[in-house]
C-alpha cells in the first residue's frame, strides 16, 4: 500500500526556485566553445562569474563538458536556454 502524498517513481523531482542550477553543455572541443556556450547562457542570466563554470576535456581530448551553474529563476528561463544551446554547432547534448 502506497501513500497518495508521496512522489511516484516516474515523477521527476520538483525544483524550488530561485536556486542555483547546474548546466553540463558537452560537445566538439573547438576553439572558443566554452565561450560561445557561456555567451548563450548568459542572454538568459546576465553575467556568470568564472567560479560557476568548470571545463572537463574527454581522454582523447576531441569533446569537452561545460559546466556552468547558474541563478535560475523559473522552468521557463531553464527551457529557453536549453532550446536556445541545442542550437549551437558543435553541441551535442545538454543535460
Amino acid at each position: 500500500m502506497s501513500d497518495a502524498s508521496s512522489p511516484t517513481e516516474t515523477e521527476p523531482p520538483r525544483i524550488e526556485f530561485p536556486c542555483l542550477y547546474p548546466i553540463k553543455i558537452i560537445g566538439h572541443a573547438v576553439v572558443d566553445f566554452q565561450e560561445i556556450v557561456v555567451a548563450v547562457v548568459e542572454r538568459h542570466t546576465g553575467k556568470i562569474t568564472s567560479e560557476l563554470i568548470s571545463v572537463r576535456r574527454s581522454g582523447q581530448q576531441r569533446y569537452v563538458a561545460v559546466t556552468v551553474t547558474i541563478p535560475a529563476t523559473g522552468k521557463e528561463q531553464l527551457q529557453n536556454i536549453f532550446e536556445d544551446l541545442k542550437l549551437v554547432e558543435h553541441v551535442k547534448m545538454v543535460l
